[in-house]
């Protein structure tokens, strides 16, 4: 991975979105997992044919989301963003209706090392309903509602690219995030839960939201301070990559402090948490102090994790 190439490249992404410049590679190198384990474990009986719908939908999910070009950008193939779907199915109510719960993860390479480093790792309620019919493709248009297991997936797309080009670039995610919020909006109207603010604490509105929302700004900021200016400077100064990665978790403790409870702040905890306990519990006393407050207010659950941290 090349982070100052992509740096240039967040500099003309919304052009190039809009220009619609022709480009030839995917963005994305998605693993996808389709587990069918609890059906069989109902009482209704499935055939070896059976069995071949749910490889099939492994199948057209990979190809929808891997196959298609998200975004006007070139990337080379070491530059492909890596990420995971997977869906645990749990009801079949009909031959083409489901029951399941989704879960997203996204990884990003850090500068100069070896190391991956998680920026989502999401699931959902497992109340995901959406209908699959065998031999046919996965359709997506922004304005077009063509299924609900298309217009999650789409909008997850876009969630990720926007939490990506965020950690590269300040803001930089822009507009993934309002692509992500029209794809919201266009699937409100048709009856599935997880997209209206009022369905739950989770729902999809909820997290498209929280990075849309100027109030919540900081925590966008945080990504780029925690990953490009924290994480990507390890290798050059350690000391001034974790003061940059405590001030990225100030920021979060800032939007915290303004609304209590955010989805995304707690998804940035889910995706960090343990990266965070690894960076520090060699760091000195004073900076595990620092990180100790901001986490002991924000998401006091991971306090366990901070043992042996200077909390005086």
């Amino acid at each position: 991975m090349k982070p100052k190439r992509l740096i240039v490249n967040i500099a003309v992404l919304a052009g190039l979105l809009l220009l619609g410049v022709e480009a030839h590679s995917q963005e994305l190198r998605c693993a996808v997992s389709v587990n069918y384990q609890k059906l069989l474990t109902t009482n209704q009986s499935y055939s070896s044919d059976d069995r071949k719908v749910f490889d099939n939908m492994k199948q057209a999910i990979e190809d929808f989301v891997n196959s298609r070009k998200w975004t006007n950008l070139q990337l080379e193939s070491n530059e492909m963003i890596e990420c995971g779907i997977s869906l645990i199915l749990s009801e079949r109510s009909s031959a083409t209706d489901f029951k399941g719960q989704l879960s997203i993860q996204l990884k990003r390479p850090v500068y100069n090392s070896n190391y991956t480093t998680g920026l989502f790792n999401y699931i959902e309620n497992n109340d995901f309903i959406f209908s699959y019919t065998e031999g046919q493709p996965l359709d997506f248009d922004l304005n077009t509602f063509y299924g609900n297991l298309s217009s999650a997936l789409g909008f997850y797309v876009y969630v990720m690219l926007g939490l990506y080009f965020d950690s590269f670039g300040q803001m930089g995610g822009e507009p993934f995030y309002e692509v992500a919020q029209q794809v919201c909006q266009t699937a409100a109207d048709h009856g599935y839960k997880g997209w209206k603010s009022s369905d739950s604490q989770k729902a999809r509105y909820w997290f498209m939201e929280n990075h849309v929302n100027s109030a919540y700004a900081n925590l966008r900021v945080a990504y780029y301070q925690y990953n490009r200016m924290g994480l990507d400077m390890m290798t050059k100064d350690q000391q001034q990559a974790r003061q940059n990665i405590i001030a990225a978790l100030k920021l979060i403790q800032q939007v915290h402090k303004t609304r209590t409870n955010l989805l995304s702040v707690q998804a940035f905890f889910d995706a960090k948490m343990s990266e965070i306990v690894s960076i520090f519990t060699p760091a000195p006393p004073e900076e595990q102090k620092e990180v100790y407050l901001v986490v002991r207010e924000v998401c006091p659950i991971n306090i366990p994790k901070l043992q042996g941290f200077n909390t005086r």
